[in-house]
């Protein structure tokens, strides 16, 4: 069928001679073109948009420009915000005062006939980097100035001091991988075995006071102290076990049973669990006439660590056969077994911030720290230290860890966990550092070597103001000795 248009196209008189708009040294009769008139019609009509334009037809061009009024905002949950009599809408408005913030500074002026001078004074400026907070919102690391806008507090790295606050020199400390010669009570007392001795050291008063002599032929080989109170076990070389009342300064009982030296001890309220030479673990109740209650046997070599958890459900115990063995409370059989490390397990952690998180450390051969979950049998990662593993604390106030190292560097390293970033490393000790006790309020460790002394670091924030630096005894540095 043929188009109506087309017919009154065709229909339509052409004149004959067109004007042309040509340069004024070009003639008319130079410039030709055939079936001029005919495509100087067409030309126009190319040009002219309204030319004989359809009603029926619609007609599309190559750029798409959305129209507001036609948008279905409520399928994207995006609301029609009112304009202000600016003509500008709140939303970005509230962009451009974060945009402005974040190119000029938070104190730039929101008009923009005043924008042109904060401008000038800020761009091509040195200023401090600015701390960005990992759990922000914004991606500028702005302050609470700009409106709208909520912000998470920006944490300084907390400095720990490189320095002991405190030095002892403890005669007689035996450079013994197996021995466990430090413990630090919740009445703010140390214990600490030299030789056949123990000796008390009040961090309150520095009052030294000796509370035991085992004799010639017996020696120290494990202190620790009753989570509550002012008992204090020791286990000796002949195999035994004394508990002491440190405020009297008298032996409450002697329990016998192990066949060689108990080196690991470990609380869990009235009972008391020790390791020994001998390859056991006895459970002993101190309220009960009885030696022991039950004896645990699963490592084939002498049990050098021994911790129990924070809900003194489980406790986990190392050895020298490379073994770390969890155990409930009535189990006298391992309930969990890990054979990960290629070194004596001695160095054992539980974790204060999360239910079934242990940590170990192994020694020379091996030098990692492990990490493991005893709630789902889970082995969760390794960190090699590049060092013999001695001993392992956990913060109370802060989720990071202290780990003590011997062979070869005899280090100190405070880490963040669960990223086990480095937050310190501390030197000092000429020998492995073998022991390691943390104070009752969780801020500072003392560590113990064969070089014979006794450092105070300052490692972890305080319960109350976790990120402020503590710079206690940083005056009061000094050098005694422990008897």
């Amino acid at each position: 069928m043929d188009d109506p248009t087309l017919s009154n196209q065709r229909n339509q008189s052409v004149p004959s001679t067109p004007s042309l708009n040509v340069p004024t040294t070009m003639s008319d009769s130079s410039f030709h073109l055939e079936n001029l008139p005919y495509r100087t019609m067409h030309i126009n009509r190319m040009i002219n948009s309204s030319y004989n334009r359809s009603p029926s037809r619609t007609i599309y061009s190559d750029r798409f420009i959305p129209s507001r009024s036609g948008s279905n905002f409520a399928l994207f949950d995006i609301s029609n915000s009112p304009t202000s009599t600016e003509g500008k809408e709140d939303g970005s408005g509230t962009y451009n005062s974060l945009l402005r913030a974040a190119l000029f500074g938070p104190d730039t002026p929101d008009k923009k006939d005043s924008l042109d001078a904060p401008a000038c004074r800020n761009i091509f400026r040195y200023k401090t980097e600015t701390k960005r907070s990992l759990h922000s919102l914004s991606p500028f690391g702005l302050d609470d100035s700009v409106p709208g806008i909520i912000h998470s507090p920006v944490k300084t790295p907390r400095k720990v001091p490189r320095s002991p606050y405190k030095v002892l020199d403890a005669p007689a400390l035996q450079d013994d991988f197996y021995l466990n010669l430090v413990d630090w009570s919740s009445n703010n007392v140390l214990a600490v075995g030299l030789g056949n001795c123990v000796y008390l050291w009040n961090a309150c008063s520095s009052k030294v006071t000796k509370l035991c002599d085992l004799g010639i032929d017996d020696s120290v080989c494990s202190v620790s102290w009753a989570q509550r109170g002012t008992h204090l076990a020791v286990g000796t070389s002949d195999g035994e076990v004394e508990i002491w009342d440190a405020s009297r300064c008298q032996r409450v009982r002697t329990m016998e049973g192990h066949r060689l030296r108990v080196g690991a001890l470990a609380w869990s309220s009235s009972l008391l669990s020790s390791g020994s030479r001998d390859k056991s673990i006895l459970q002993r109740d101190i309220r009960a006439p009885d030696d022991f209650a039950s004896k645990l046997s699963g490592h084939k070599s002498e049990v050098c660590g021994l911790k129990w958890s924070y809900d003194n459900r489980e406790l986990a115990s190392g050895g020298n056969d490379n073994k770390l063995f969890v155990w409930n409370q009535h189990s006298t059989q391992p309930v969990l077994k890990y054979c990960e490390h290629n070194a004596a397990v001695k160095a054992i952690a539980w974790s204060p911030h999360l239910h079934g998180l242990l940590a170990s450390g192994g020694g020379t051969a091996d030098r990692c720290i492990r990490f493991w979950n005893t709630t789902t049998n889970t082995h969760l990662s390794c960190m090699d230290t590049g060092s013999q593993v001695c001993n392992l604390v956990w913060s109370k106030n802060v989720n990071e860890l202290v780990s003590t190292h011997g062979y070869s560097q005899n280090q100190i390293i405070v880490w963040r966990y669960p990223t086990m970033s480095k937050l310190a490393t501390l030197t000092g000790h000429t020998y492995r550092v073998l022991y390691l006790a943390i104070s009752p309020d969780g801020q500072t460790i003392v560590t113990g070597a064969g070089d014979e002394t006794l450092r105070f670091w300052n490692v972890f924030p305080s319960p109350k103001s976790q990120n402020t630096d503590s710079e206690i005894g940083a005056s009061s540095f000094g050098r005694t000795t422990i008897r």
